[in-house]
């Protein structure tokens, strides 16, 4: 069983249930202003007791060359403004005689084809969608495109939105909804999913279509009431679209009106577009994760990119300390060499001038290549004095003091 309480059907039942049985119209006339003598119950009801739409033209010719002739596609437009309705027929028309031969009026034949034409448009209509939706179209331009072709196929006027789940399912966006009115739109874009959330927000949050029939006194449109009033609505079907996973792709709604009960045609319609909905919005699901990929990837060249500059950076810096490093221990060595060469005195030289008579035991030397043979108590001092030198303040000299001893 289906989510609507029927036997699941194929899309081969969806187009008879959608567009019904052809039915055939009969008629009858007598004379040359075509009295209508009989007339079945269909060809008063598609042409009316004047037997209008192009008919009385197919009567006249067949009247007045007393041969048969034949009309396709006449088309006929049922009712008036947002309740109009076109229907198409195939109709013969043939003279009809007395035994003796002489004309006594006419007799038209037909089938209906609309159901033909309906189904022709609809497979056209859905083939497009389909290569829409193969090249990769905007969304929205494949959703806006399908309500408008349900809104049109449909028998009886309806209204059609598509709301989009947003990534946790707990709110639903705007898709599509060309014929409901903007503030409508706007003011339902964003809403929550929940249990009695009108029949959208309902509908998404049990996973299974809600049939509200009459708007006006159903609970679940409590606090969207006055909206839908607003709008011109009474009647709200909704149904989720959902992906293969079963997770909540979004809703697919027809709006009545008037309160109305879902005919089998309705339920068609649903059926038949529900796939197509979820395909579109699967694929640009797909599209928006591919690119954002693709950014992801072309974000990780780049900061790979920034990474082996940065270390063929340091590594040059790297290179450059080993070079200064070694051109210093070699100067180092050389200075080394220099002073392994001077003659090691044998009495203390930093006796100052009294002298020192101690030998000298200790060679201390500085950076500035400055260097002197002592005792181990000149020594000490020296280094005790050219560490008070360094850290005194600039009022004694600092490092200039030393520099100028």
């Amino acid at each position: 069983m289906s989510a609507f309480g029927v036997q699941e059907q194929t899309p081969d039942d969806d187009l008879r249930t959608l567009f019904g049985e052809s039915s055939a119209v009969f008629a009858t006339f007598t004379g040359p202003e075509h009295a209508v003598e009989a007339a079945s119950p269909a060809f008063l009801a598609a042409f009316g007791e004047e037997h209008e739409h192009g008919v009385t033209a197919l009567l006249d010719e067949t009247y007045r060359s007393g041969e048969t002739r034949t009309r396709r596609d006449v088309r006929v437009v049922r009712g008036s403004g947002p309740h109009e309705r076109e229907a198409f027929f195939d109709l013969t028309c043939e003279p009809r005689r007395t035994a003796a031969g002489d004309l006594l009026g006419v007799q038209v034949i037909g089938v209906e084809t609309t159901q033909v034409k309906h189904a022709q448009r609809l497979t056209a209509e859905h083939r497009a969608l389909l290569e829409q939706i193969a090249r990769q179209a905007p969304l929205s331009e494949v959703l806006d495109g399908m309500a408008r072709c349900i809104e049109e196929l449909a028998p009886e006027e309806l209204l059609v939105s598509v709301l989009l789940a947003d990534p946790d399912g707990r709110h639903l966006r705007h898709g599509a909804a060309p014929s409901l009115p903007a503030f409508y739109n706007e003011a339902i874009d964003g809403i929550a999913t929940g249990e009695g959330v009108g029949s959208c927000g309902t509908a998404a949050h049990r996973r299974e279509p809600v049939i509200v029939t009459d708007i006006g006194t159903d609970p679940f449109w409590d606090d969207f009431r006055d909206l839908a009033q607003r709008a011109g609505l009474g009647a709200c079907w909704s149904t989720p679209i959902l992906a293969r996973d079963g997770g909540l792709l979004g809703t697919f709604a027809m709006y009545h009106r008037t309160a109305r009960v879902p005919q089998d045609s309705d339920l068609a319609l649903i059926r038949l577009f529900a796939g197509t909905a979820a395909l579109a919005i699967e694929r640009h699901h797909l599209e928006v994760a591919r690119q954002a990929a693709d950014a992801r990837a072309e974000a990780a060249r780049e900061a790979l990119a920034l990474a082996v500059e940065a270390e063929r950076e340091l590594r040059a810096e790297a290179e450059r300390r080993a070079d200064a490093a070694a051109e210093l221990a070699a100067q180092m060595r050389t200075a080394a060499a220099e002073q392994a060469r001077s003659p090691h005195p044998e009495l203390c030289q930093l006796g100052g001038r009294a002298g020192c008579a101690e030998p000298a035991e200790i060679k201390v030397a500085d950076s500035w290549g400055d260097s002197a043979w002592g005792c181990a108590v000149h020594v000490e001092e020296a280094l005790i004095h050219v560490r008070s030198v360094f850290i005194a303040g600039e009022e004694l000299g600092g490092l200039g003091a030393y520099l100028n001893r």
